[in-house]
This record gives C-alpha cells, sequence and structure tokens, in this order.
C-alpha cells in the first residue's frame, strides 16, 4: 500500500482543508514543533483506512476526530495497491447532543493514469459503503489494522530496548512484538475445544447406552417372525373365504327369519276397532232423532211467525213510549216552573228591602262623611284664629280681620234652624264667601273691639270618635252592597229559570190521554213475551237437531273408519298372502260379518307363519354353529403366530389383524436395523470424538508449558535475527551483522574489527539505532510483506550530532536501498534539513496548516 493523496477537512488541528500530496516523493520528513499536528497527518492517513487511530485508544473511539467545537469533518486517501488505484472517504457529523458519529464512509476502485485532481471522479467501481468499508480495505491492501499499525509507524524504540533487555525481559518483548499471546488463545480454544469433544462424547455414549438392545439376536429372531407371519397371511386367504360363507348363509338364513318374522308380526296386527258390533244400530238411532228433529224444527218455527205478526200488528212501542215520555217530562217541569216563580217572587221581595237598607247605610255613611269633615274644619279654624289679630289680612280669603270697630259679617243658614242643622259659623261650614270653612269659622267668631280672634276648637277624641264612626258605616254600607249584589244575581237567575222552563214546557207535543197509553204499551209487551218465548223454542230445537246431526255424522264417520281400516287390514294381509289361499272378499252389506271373515282367515295364517319362523331358527342355529366353530379355528392359528385377536372377528378383521401384524414386525425390524446402523456410527463418532478430546488436551497441556513459549521464542528470535542481520549490513554499509550467542544473547560481529563479536549492550547510540531499525523493518518484511511505505515516529531530540548523523545516514541509505516511501515524523531542524522534501507543519490560532518544501 502507496498513499498518493491525503486529504484533511476540518480533522483533528487542522481547521481547513489541506491536500498532502506523496505522489511524487519516496523520503520524507514531517517537521514542525512540538504539538503542531505531525502526528495527526499520520492519524488521518489511519482513520481514512481503518476509521480509528491506534493513540486514541479503543478502536471504536472517533470522538478525537473532529474538535469541539467542529460540527462536522471529512478525511479522504488516494492510494495504490497492487497495481490499482483506490479512493477511500469518510465522514464525521456531531448531532444535537454533542455525539460525534459517521455520517458517509465508502470505497471506490478508480482509473489508473488519471491526474490526481481528476482521480476522484474517475471512478471504475464502487466496493463498499458504511460499516463494511474497513473490511474492503483489509481485503485490497491484505493488512489487518493491528499489522498496519506496526508496519506503518514502527516501533523501533521497543527494539532499542529489545537489544539490550535481559533474555527472559528480552522473550516478554519479543510475545509483545511478535503478538505472541495468539498461542494463549489457541491454548484456550483446545481446552474449550476438548471440553466439547468430551460432551459430545458423553452425548453419543448415552445415545449408544439406549441402544444397547439392539442385538443380532433381535435382528434375527423379529427376521424369523416376520417370514412365519407372511407365511399365514398367504395361507389364510382360503380361511377368510370359508368364513365368509359362513357369514353369507347366517345372513340368508337371518333375512328369511326376519321376513317370516315380519309376517307373522303383520298378521297379528289387524284389530276389530270397538263398537263395531252396534254401529248400524246407531246410525239407524241418530238417523231417526234427526228426522224427528226437523218436523219439531218447522213447527216451532210456524209459532214464531205467527207471534212476529201479531207484534208487529200492534206497532212499536217507540211512538206510545215516547208519548208516555212527553207526559211525564210535562208533568216535571210543571212542577219545576211553579217552584222557580215561587222562588222569583220570594227573590224579588228581598230585593227590595235589600235596597232599602243599601240607602240607609248610603246616607248613614255620607251623614258619617260630612260630620267627620265638619270636625276637621272646625279643628283647622281654631289653629288658625289663634295665630289671627283683628284687621291683619285672613290667610285664606285675604280680607281683614274683623276688629272692634267692625261689624261682624252675616252668614247664609245652610241648614234648617227647626231641625237643628248645625250652621257654618258654628260648625264649620263652608263659607259662601270664600269657600272655606275656615275661613268662615274664623269671620264668624271675630267679636267687636276683641285683640284676639277665638274660635272653639273640638276635641280629638271627638274626631276620632267621628272617623270610627264614618269606618264603621262604610263596612255596613259595603255589606249592604254585597248583600243586594247577590240578592240581584238570584232574583236574575230565578227570572231565567222561569223563562227557560216556559220555553221548554211550549216545545213538548199536545198532551194525551195517559191511560191509553199505557194500555197500548202493555199490549205490545205481551206480544213481545210471546214471541220471545216462541224464539226461545226455536233456538232449543235447533240446538238438539245441530246435536242430533253431530252425532249422525260421528256414527258414519265411524262406520267409514271401520271400512277404511278394514280395506287396509285386508290389503295387507292380501300382500302377505299366497295366491294360492287369499284373503276373503268384503261383505258391504254387513261390516261386522266382514270383520269376522277376515280376522278368521289372519288366525289360520299366523299359525302357519308360527311353525315357518321355528324351522327357520333351527336353520339359522346351525348355521351359528357352524360360523364359531371356523371363527375358533382360525383365532387358534393366530394365537400360535402371536397375532392379536380382534373384537368382533371378522373376516376383514381377522385379515387386518395379520396385515397389522405384518406390518407392525416389518416396523419393529426396521428400527433395529437402523438402530444398530445408527449404534455403529455412535461407536464410530465416540471415538472419534474421545481422539478429539486427547488431541486436544494435549495441545493444550503443551501450550501451557513454559517450554514452548521459549522454544518459539526462541525460533522467532532466531528468523528476526537473521533477517535483521542482512538489513543492518546494508544500513551500516557493511560495517556490522547481528548474531545470537549460545545463551540466546544478541552479538554484534563488527567487520571493520576482523568480524570481532561484542554484546548488542556495547552499540552506541546511532549503532543502536541502526540495529534497533533493521529489527522493526525486519518485523514489518515478516508481518506485512509488500508494503510500500512506511513511517518513523519517534523521538530524535535527545540525540548528540554525532548519533544524529548517523541515524540521517542510515535513513538516506534505507531510502536509497529498498523500493518503498520512506516517512520520517520529526521536530529536530538538523534531522528535517538532511531530507530531501519536506512537509513543514504549524499551527496558529486558525488551526494547523501545511507546506510542502524541496523538489
Amino acid at each position: 500500500m502507496r498513499p498518493l493523496l491525503l486529504r484533511l477537512d476540518h480533522f483533528g488541528s487542522f481547521r481547513d482543508p489541506v491536500d498532502v500530496d506523496f505522489s511524487d516523493v519516496d523520503y520524507f520528513a514531517l517537521t514542525g514543533p512540538t504539538g503542531a499536528g505531525k502526528s495527526t497527518i499520520i492519524d488521518a492517513l489511519c482513520f481514512a483506512l481503518y476509521g480509528t487511530v491506534p493513540r486514541w485508544g479503543r478502536e471504536n473511539v472517533i470522538a478525537h476526530a473532529l474538535a469541539p467545537s467542529v460540527a462536522a469533518g471529512k478525511v479522504a486517501l488516494l492510494f495504490e495497491s497492487d497495481g490499482r488505484r483506490y479512493g477511500v472517504v469518510r465522514a464525521l457529523v456531531r448531532d444535537g447532543k454533542g455525539t460525534v458519529r459517521t455520517k458517509e464512509a465508502r470505497i471506490d476502485e478508480l482509473a489508473g493514469g488519471v491526474p490526481l485532481g481528476e482521480a476522484w471522479e474517475a471512478v471504475v467501481r464502487p466496493l463498499a459503503e458504511g460499516e463494511h468499508v474497513t473490511a474492503e480495505v483489509q481485503r485490497v491492501t491484505g493488512l489487518e489494522y493491528r499489522f498496519f499499525t506496526q508496519c506503518v509507524v514502527l516501533p523501533q524504540g521497543r527494539f532499542a530496548e529489545f537489544l539490550h533487555a535481559a533474555p527472559r525481559e528480552r522473550q516478554d518483548l519479543l510475545v509483545q512484538l511478535l503478538d505472541a499471546d495468539v498461542y494463549e488463545a489457541i491454548r484456550q480454544r483446545a481446552v474449550r475445544e476438548e471440553e466439547t469433544a468430551r460432551t459430545s462424547a458423553s452425548l453419543a455414549r448415552d445415545e449408544l447406552g439406549k441402544l444397547s438392545g439392539a442385538t443380532a439376536e433381535l435382528e434375527e429372531q423379529l427376521d424369523g417372525r416376520l417370514s412365519a407371519l407372511r407365511r399365514l397371511a398367504a395361507t389364510l386367504d382360503a380361511d377368510l373365504d370359508l368364513l365368509r360363507a359362513r357369514e353369507s348363509e347366517i345372513r340368508r338364513a337371518t333375512r328369511e327369519r326376519a321376513a317370516v318374522a315380519e309376517r307373522q308380526a303383520a298378521l297379528a296386527a289387524p284389530r276389530m276397532p270397538d263398537g263395531v258390533a252396534t254401529l248400524s244400530s246407531a246410525r239407524r238411532a241418530a238417523a231417526e232423532a234427526v228426522t224427528s228433529l226437523l218436523d219439531e224444527v218447522a213447527r216451532l218455527e210456524a209459532d214464531e211467525h205467527e207471534a212476529d205478526e201479531a207484534l208487529a200488528a200492534l206497532g212499536g212501542r217507540e211512538r206510545p213510549q215516547a208519548a208516555l215520555t212527553a207526559l211525564d217530562s210535562r208533568d216535571r217541569l210543571t212542577a219545576q216552573m211553579e217552584s222557580a216563580r215561587a222562588q222569583a217572587r220570594s227573590a224579588a221581595d228581598s230585593l227590595e228591602s235589600l235596597r232599602s237598607a243599601l240607602q240607609e247605610a248610603e246616607s248613614a255613611m255620607a251623614e258619617a262623611d260630612r260630620r267627620r269633615d265638619r270636625l276637621r274644619d272646625a279643628h283647622a279654624a281654631a289653629d288658625l284664629a289663634s295665630r289671627l289679630t283683628p284687621g291683619d289680612p285672613c290667610p285664606v280669603c285675604l280680607r281683614p280681620t274683623p276688629g272692634e270697630n267692625t261689624p261682624p259679617q252675616p252668614t247664609a243658614p245652610t241648614g234648617s234652624a227647626a231641625s237643628g242643622t248645625p250652621t257654618a259659623t258654628t260648625a264649620g261650614a263652608e263659607d259662601p264667601r270664600t269657600g272655606s270653612h275656615a275661613g268662615a269659622a274664623v269671620h264668624a267668631h271675630a267679636g267687636a273691639g276683641a285683640s284676639r280672634v277665638v274660635v272653639r276648637a273640638p276635641g280629638a277624641a271627638e274626631i276620632r270618635a267621628a272617623e270610627g264612626a264614618l269606618a264603621t258605616a262604610r263596612k255596613e254600607a259595603e255589606r249592604a252592597r254585597t248583600a243586594y249584589a247577590k240578592g240581584e244575581t238570584s232574583a236574575g237567575m230565578y227570572a231565567t229559570q222561569v223563562t227557560r222552563l216556559e220555553a221548554e214546557l211550549a216545545a213538548l207535543p199536545p198532551a194525551v190521554d195517559r191511560a191509553a197509553v199505557e194500555g197500548r204499551l202493555a199490549a205490545i209487551a205481551k206480544a213481545e213475551a210471546v214471541a220471545a218465548e216462541a224464539r226461545t223454542a226455536v233456538r232449543a230445537a235447533r240446538s238438539r237437531l245441530r246435536q242430533a246431526q253431530t252425532e249422525a255424522e260421528r256414527a258414519d264417520r265411524r262406520a267409514a273408519d271401520a271400512w277404511r281400516t278394514l280395506e287396509t287390514a285386508r290389503d295387507r294381509l292380501l300382500a302377505l298372502g299366497s295366491h294360492d289361499d287369499p284373503p276373503p272378499p268384503l261383505a258391504r252389506d254387513d261390516l261386522h260379518r266382514a270383520w269376522t271373515d277376515l280376522l278368521a282367515w289372519r288366525d289360520e295364517a299366523a299359525r302357519a307363519a308360527t311353525a315357518a319362523l321355528a324351522e327357520r331358527d333351527e336353520e339359522l342355529a346351525a348355521a351359528t354353529a357352524g360360523l364359531s366353530r371356523e371363527r375358533a379355528r382360525l383365532a387358534e392359528r393366530l394365537r400360535e403366530h402371536e397375532v392379536p385377536l380382534p373384537g368382533e372377528g371378522t373376516p376383514e378383521q381377522l385379515g387386518a389383524a395379520v396385515a397389522g401384524e405384518v406390518a407392525r414386525v416389518e416396523s419393529r425390524l426396521e428400527r433395529v436395523r437402523e438402530a444398530r446402523e445408527r449404534a455403529a456410527e455412535l461407536a464410530e463418532e465416540l471415538a472419534a470424538k474421545e481422539h478429539a478430546a486427547k488431541v486436544a488436551h494435549e495441545l493444550a497441556l503443551r501450550l501451557r508449558a513454559n517450554a514452548f513459549e521459549r522454544w518459539l521464542c526462541a525460533e522467532a528470535l532466531a528468523v528476526l535475527v537473521t533477517t535483521a542481520s542482512g538489513l543492518l549490513r546494508e544500513l551500516s554499509d557493511g560495517q556490522y551483522e547481528l548474531a545470537l550467542s549460545d545463551r540466546t544473547e544478541i552479538e554484534v560481529i563488527d567487520h571493520a574489527e576482523a568480524g570481532m563479536r561484542r554484546s548488542a549492550r556495547t552499540l552506541s547510540g546511532g549503532e543502536t539505532f541502526q540495529a534497533a531499525l533493521a529489527l522493526a523493518l525486519a518485523l514489518s518484511d515478516a508481518v506485512a510483506r509488500g508494503l510500500d511505505s512506511i513511517f518513523l515516529d519517534e523521538g530524535f531530540g535527545t540525540l548528540d550530532p554525532a548519533t544524529l548523523d548517523t541515524v540521517a545516514t542510515t535513513l538516506e541509505r534505507l531510502a536509497a536501498g529498498q523500493e518503498r516511501m520512506v516517512g520520517v515524523v520529526t521536530h529536530v531542524p538538523a534531522l528535517a534539513e538532511r531530507v530531501p522534501v519536506r512537509f513543514e507543519v504549524r499551527r496558529d490560532t486558525k488551526g494547523s496548516h501545511v507546506r510542502k518544501v524541496g523538489p
């Protein structure tokens, strides 16, 4: 695998899109200060291929690919492998929860010979997408992820420790470098395989134990019994045919006996119906009764017709009944009218007295009202006069109040002096000049020479008494009005009732003679009673006639039924009898004699049928005995061959029993043979599983021993040192080789010192770097043959100038002497300056940047 073009877009510390072009370089250096992003380029190359980076820890961790503030990023790698060009792309995105996930992953085969700028669009065929990309990368490169990480970034630092380590420490390092712990996994797999094999062997042993009954003796026994059963089945058909013949004979005898028994039962069935002997006389008596009742009904119907004509001659009872009803109504209305007139006169008299009482009550109420008013006016005048002096204007009439020289003004009397009615000046009557009771009182009582106007005022008790008398008068007047209204209503009601009764009386028909009307109604009632009696007699006679007719019809039906029953019985007996002795013909003139003749013939035929039935019973018993003997003989043969006997033992059941036993023995024989074959297979399987368990046990035992690990490491160390020795000779320009001592310690052969051998611990810093690089390259060739590119990402800052010069010279020889890309990751300027092509990596506030320097 050789990278051609690496594109980083927001990956790690690279915030802007960056292209790293490896297409025209074989030896280059990634330079820059610590933390600039040099190793990120190696991480991006590894992530593009496998979706993860070694220094991130777990293989499924991808969160470190994006900076915390970056939402999306992409890595794309264009590379060659086995002469073909490929492009792999992985895009990342950060979701709303902050989780980084793979948005896109794909690998395509690209067309060769196309400029790198156009290569991404020159897709020959898509190879894989999504989670299948990593597996496809392993297929096209031939490198798994763990081998790629060992071979791209060579662990020469670990091999520097390896050179100086003690044998035991070197063995542990070699196990780690060679991934030799795979043999522990093999041992554990062997333990599991042993357990699985032993479990399978146990199961096979258990199943084999269950098949222990399937022996050769049992197979031979079943084979012999099957042959005997087949011989029995071959000779059984003739016996079964004889048995079927016996059964057929029994079925024939049974049918014949059933026919005779059926004839006997049919002969016993006919029975003379009850009452056949007296049926003829009963029919005659019923007919005579019907005839007699027909005559009686005709006579009674004539009597009924005569009564109806007499009733019709009298006419209906509607007109006389209506006349009688009118007479009753006239008498009733006349009596009611006289009563109403008397009540009307009484009501008129009461109304007149109520009118007088009402007038008196209203006069008393008016008088009480006037007295109360006079008392109120007198009280007001007295109050007014007490505040006036002579000569002041009257507040009522505006005239001056009379003084000492002013004669009083006379007032006209308002009442009769003879009657003692109070005047205006004394009782507060209305002043004709002013219209005021109070003004008149004031002027009337102003005395000559008086310095004040004096008027006598009525007391409060007198006024309250007047008001109480007025209230009482009002109540009396209201009661009088109510009584008068009721009397007036009652008088009107009685007057209306008299008018109505007079109208009803006038509407009645003229009066007739009551005695004549009642006599006519009595005659009609008598004629109706006679007609009703006649109708009752007719109905009773007709009812008796219907009963007699019903009895006659019933007797006829009984006779018809008896004749039909007789005819049916004779037809059935005729079908059962022989042509030589048929049933006698029916005597149509005498039902009883016809039944007697038929039953006599039936009794004779029944005796003959009884004799025939006895003969059939003897024949059937003989046939049944023969069948039992044949069946017993066949049952004995079946018992000799151990064939289970069926329930009824019919020929079909016996044949089926033999066939079933043959099939059962055949099936059991087949199962025994299959069991024996299965037992043989299980025996072979048991032996194989026990052998596999033994082999797995031995393998696990051998791999668990420390000697195996020592032997494995010794062999691997010998191969690794031999390969590294040739590489070291090239890197040191033929001066050094590596070799193993008898104590498996690594020694250096120094050809500049006449091939002197010395311990690897005596190597200088530069010599140690050369030897460690040779060991790392040897491991790379062993693990991933054909790898076209390697990277050295080790610290060179601690090397002195001489050692650093040796390292630079070694790397130059490595790049010149092998057909592979060599990349060095360093921040040492002296080393970087000796590399022809440099990718200078720097980092600022906007992220990391790359600049290619060199030819």
